[in-house]
């Protein structure tokens, strides 16, 4: 068994997290593969244009898929 001694200083300030080796090893692989992914960052424009499509919603005024495939005839 082996022992360890952990630092007075990491526990007080709650620093310290124990997990096993495998999850760790799956975190940073995950962790390097979200790095890779680009976020998305809206335009002035595009964050009033989702302000405005909030606020419809919100008020009922939208169509469902099938509201609007039987608008454009597109029904099968």
């Amino acid at each position: 068994m082996t022992i360890i001694t952990i630092p007075k200083e990491i526990i007080k300030n709650k620093d310290l997290v124990a997990v096993p080796k495998n999850i760790y090893k799956d975190f940073l692989a995950w962790q390097k593969k979200m790095r890779s992914v680009k976020t998305f960052v809206p335009t002035a424009s595009g964050k009033k244009t989702l302000r405005n499509a909030r606020k419809n919603f919100k008020t009922g005024n939208y169509l469902t898929v099938n509201e609007l495939r039987s608008k454009l005839g597109l029904n099968r």
